[in-house]
């Protein structure tokens, strides 16, 4: 398999190439050139598999350069003790048409943690495979979950330095902590004085400044990715859509072909994006429900097919999906637009000038076909959290709740009762403050993140995730703050230290 840049500056890129370089030199993002297509036998076949050895079979036809010995010390390393969860992705079933595929159980917590405790294997193997002299830098924005998961990956692996920054005031006072205690000698983490975007574009920028990279090639470093911008963040997601139809396969709930929804919380675009590949290889979809939270802009597109960044910023309640820039979208329109690079140049360049920009007929079309957008507001995400714990004793974070919310709009709407797996994204205990203050109301008062963490766990009967215990005594070894414009300088001073 080979990669090409959606923007067509580059192609017969290795999956290593891909990796190793996270962002294509020409700006756009790396693309399988051909299509991987399954049949319904491989799907079945993956039934009586665990969940390491699923991943390994799909890994294997986008990684072609990795042989199975090399994806088996990858996925063996990636999924083994860090995870609370034998399991690794539990299907919990929530009533007869509804399921919650829970991501959450690696150590920090998140979803990101599928995907960010594989890239630093895949990333090693990559430079050696290269014959990369150089160490890689690893520069990541975040709006939350990606830096913490991103930091425990590559802390202290050989080779490698990882730069974090994310939105100074823009992240759950938990999310902060998890990074901001994060130990490693090559750890960096820089708070950001503006929103998710401002981070996500200053990052994008230093990518792509060639004054800085040939300032650090001359001190024998490169840059890559650890958003999910990166192939190699991307790859390993397309895994866990393929598990959870096999154990609805495995618990009798469906059918061999039986067409299943997918409801997903998206800000950045990459978690329904690798439900769209799993789609694409083969696996029977009929809907991909796409969340958001105030911060709307992809049910927007989704029903006008305009992508118009020029509107308000909201800091909610669910701060992983604030973000009003979906990097992973460039990637969809490639594939939909006939991989006209061309195309999606155009849409690139009017995004950045214009602040939006409109698709044609073709591909609204098929976006439509395959997506449904809704989106929940914060309060309606706190009173589908007290309904759901209410309902079914299940506790919902509140990235979670949106996805909960959005789905039930879509039923309303729509009245399908097809067999609906919904992705949590998160522990309800990252996001405790919220959570303890939906379900219980006047006691939370007075009481900081880490009273309501105790409160949640008391009153609910859930275990404090090991991640977040005993997180407000760690000693704090990072406390750089900077201005957006100064993102760059940071970098550089990081690096001639």
């Amino acid at each position: 398999m080979r990669y090409r840049s959606t923007r067509g500056g580059f192609s017969g890129v290795t999956s290593s190439e891909a990796i190793k370089m996270g962002i294509a030199p020409d700006g756009g993002l790396f693309v399988p050139e051909d299509d991987v297509t399954v049949d319904l036998k491989f799907i079945e076949n993956l039934v009586s598999d665990n969940y390491r050895q699923r991943a390994e079979k799909i890994l294997s036809f986008f990684l072609t350069d990795f042989d199975r010995a090399e994806l088996e010390e990858c996925v063996k390393k990636a999924y083994g003790n860090n995870f609370s969860s034998p399991e690794v992705t539990p299907l919990v079933h929530l009533h007869e048409h509804l399921h919650m595929l829970e991501l959450w159980h690696g150590p920090t917590c998140a979803f990101k943690d599928m995907a960010l405790q594989i890239l630093p294997h895949f990333m090693v193997k990559a430079i050696k495979k290269t014959g990369e002299n150089s160490k890689i830098v690893i520069l990541t924005a975040t709006s939350g979950d990606t830096g913490k998961a991103a930091l425990e990956g590559f802390a202290d692996v050989d080779g490698t330095y990882i730069i974090v920054f994310y939105p100074n005031g823009g992240v759950s006072e938990i999310q902060r902590l998890q990074m901001v205690t994060q130990t490693g000698k090559n750890t960096n983490v820089i708070a950001v004085n503006g929103n998710f975007d401002d981070t996500q574009s200053g990052v994008k920028k230093i990518f792509n400044d060639k004054n800085i990279c040939d300032k650090i090639q001359d001190k024998g470093f490169r840059f890559s990715s650890a958003n999910s911008i990166n192939w190699g963040r991307l790859v390993p997601q397309i895994v866990y859509y393929f598990s959870a139809y096999a154990d609805l396969l495995k618990d009798k709930i469906i059918e061999p072909g039986e067409k299943i929804n997918f409801v997903v919380p998206t800000g950045n675009f990459g978690n329904i994006l690798a439900a769209w590949y799993a789609m694409k290889m083969g696996l029977p979809v009929n809907r991909l429900i796409c969340a958001s939270n105030e911060n709307n802009i992809l049910t927007d597109f989704i029903i006008t097919g305009t992508y118009d960044r020029r509107r308000e910023f909201h800091k909610t309640l669910s701060p992983s999906m604030d973000i009003l820039i979906s990097s992973n979208l460039e990637r969809l329109l490639f594939e939909l637009g006939g991989k006209d690079a061309g195309l999606i140049r155009g849409y690139m360049n009017d995004l950045n000038e214009k602040g939006y920009y409109t698709v044609n007929k073709t591909i609204k079309g098929k976006i439509q076909e395959i997506f449904w957008g809704g989106y929940s507001s914060d309060n309606e995400t706190l009173a589908c959290i007290r309904s759901v714990y209410k309902d079914y004793g299940y506790v919902l974070d509140t990235h979670t709740a949106v996805a909960m919310d959005v789905y039930d709009k879509y039923v309303i709407y729509s009245g399908d009762l097809t067999q609906t797996v919904i992705v949590s994204t998160a522990s309800p205990f990252k996001f405790s403050g919220s959570v303890a203050k939906a379900l219980f109301g006047d006691e939370t008062e007075g009481l900081d993140e880490f009273g309501l963490l105790r409160l949640l766990s008391e009153k609910t009967g859930w275990e404090i995730p090991k991640g977040l215990k005993d997180l407000d005594r760690k000693e704090i070894l990072h406390k750089t703050v900077c201005e957006k414009d100064e993102m760059g300088d940071v970098v550089l001073n990081i690096l001639n230290s």
